[in-house]
C-alpha cells in the first residue's frame, strides 16, 4: 500500500498544523527507535490513532499500486503538473494506452467522438476516407506523439491523429 496525502480535500486546519504524509510516517518511524517497549507501544498508538484519524477526515488516503495504475488510465490523454502525487518517479509514466471502444459518435464532416472503457471521449478531427467507422468492441491504442498530439489506431487500421476532449 502507498500513502496518498490528498490535497483536494485536505482541510484548512490540516493545512494549518502542517500534518501531512511525511509527519504522519516520520511519528510512526520515530516510534521505532523508542527503547522501553511500554512507551513504544503507547507512541505507535498515538500515531496510529492519527494516521487513522486523518484518513477518516479524507485529509490522507491509502491507495495500492492497482488504483494507482487504474487512474493512470483513466487521466492518459491529459497533461497534469509535475505533483509526484502517483508515487516517486516516473518508472511507471504511461506512454501508450490500449482500450476497447464502448461509444462512437459522428463529429463534423469527417470526424469522431470516442468513448473508451475508461471513460474518456477522444476525438479525430478528420478521419481519412480509408478508415472504416469505429464501432463498439473494437480495439483502439492510443499512443503520445508530439506537441501534446496523440496517435490513434482503431482495430489494427492505419492510424490517424487524435486528442483527448473529456
Amino acid at each position: 500500500m502507498l500513502l496518498f496525502a490528498s490535497l483536494a480535500f485536505a482541510s484548512p486546519i490540516a493545512a494549518q498544523d502542517g500534518t501531512g504524509e511525511k509527519d504522519l510516517l516520520a511519528e510512526l518511524q520515530a516510534c521505532r527507535s523508542i527503547a522501553v517497549p511500554a512507551e513504544r507501544l503507547a507512541c505507535f498508538d498515538r500515531a496510529s490513532a492519527t494516521l487513522v484519524e486523518a484518513r477518516d477526515s479524507g485529509e490522507v488516503r491509502l491507495v495500492d499500486r492497482e488504483e494507482i495504475q487504474q487512474t493512470r488510465r483513466g487521466l492518459f490523454g491529459f497533461t497534469l503538473p509535475k505533483l509526484d502525487i502517483f508515487g516517486s518517479g516516473n518508472d511507471d509514466e504511461i506512454d501508450m494506452l490500449e482500450s476497447t471502444i464502448t461509444g462512437v459518435s459522428r463529429y463534423g464532416r469527417n470526424g469522431y467522438r470516442i468513448k473508451i472503457e475508461e471513460g474518456s471521449v477522444w476525438q479525430i478531427d478528420s478521419a481519412p476516407s480509408r478508415l472504416r467507422m469505429p464501432r463498439p468492441g473494437d480495439e483502439i491504442v492510443l499512443k503520445k506523439a508530439s506537441l501534446g498530439s496523440f496517435f490513434i489506431r482503431i482495430a489494427g487500421q492505419i492510424g490517424v491523429k487524435g486528442k483527448r476532449v473529456e
